[in-house]
């Protein structure tokens, strides 16, 4: 007959050092979760994340310190003074702009990146007035923006000039037009491109680009044609 008098089993505690090799494991498994979904964060559909990289400007940085316009010439690559002549103004088309959201847009008709060289925000995605130097003027690379008869040569040669917004359904704001001038002027200048030689995408394709409702004619009042 067993004895009534056995003492109870008590289950041994794990050493401090089966602890801490426990803790190792869960660590570690931990880390390589966290890999495999910074892995799918950096992918979607099998394509890298849109080519964005760029510098912005504060709207209408040029009225409220005037030097500060000058900073889009320290670009990454040498300013390719002689490739620039001309300059085409578009709108995005939405009314809703970020240089991320308008690369991945660019990206889904199969260009490499954001199309434009700058971008001028309406408030809705990025600041009212605000321009975004983007990767294709830093690194001085040719634009993806221009259709028509003469299309690859404004593509390689014509600065892309890009305005938040649909310019068939809402005017766009004072800050984005006082922002446009400013970066035209200064374009221009430097540059020396000719006044005549700053056109619409509408004056070079078949297109309404950037819409009806540019100001145009106030546009170029500003600049002094």
């Amino acid at each position: 007959m067993a004895s009534l008098n056995r003492k109870p089993v008590t289950a041994s505690r794990p050493s401090r050092r089966s602890l801490s090799q426990r803790a190792k494991i869960v660590w570690m498994a931990l880390l390589g979760a966290m890999t495999g979904v910074g892995g799918l964060l950096l992918v979607v559909d099998g394509r890298p994340v849109p080519r964005v990289q760029g510098r912005s400007l504060e709207p209408l940085v040029a009225t409220q310190t005037p030097g500060s316009i000058e900073s889009i010439f320290k670009t990454r690559q040498t300013l390719q003074t002689e490739r620039w002549q001309a300059i085409v103004i578009h709108h995005s088309g939405s009314a809703v702009g970020s240089p991320a959201s308008i690369a991945t847009e660019h990206e889904a008709r199969g260009l490499k990146g954001l199309g434009h060289h700058f971008l001028i925000g309406n408030g809705s995605g990025m600041r009212n007035g605000e321009i975004n130097a983007c990767f294709r003027w830093l690194d001085q690379l040719p634009g993806a923006h221009a259709a028509g008869p003469q299309g690859d040569w404004h593509n390689l040669n014509a600065i892309s000039i890009c305005l938040v917004g649909d310019g068939n359904r809402r005017a766009f704001t004072q800050a984005q037009v006082q922002s446009t001038v400013q970066l035209v002027e200064a374009l221009c200048r430097e540059l020396d491109i000719p006044r005549d030689k700053v056109l619409l995408h509408s004056a070079v394709a078949n297109t309404s680009d950037p819409g009806d409702l540019f100001p145009e004619a106030a546009f170029r009042e500003q600049l002094g044609q």
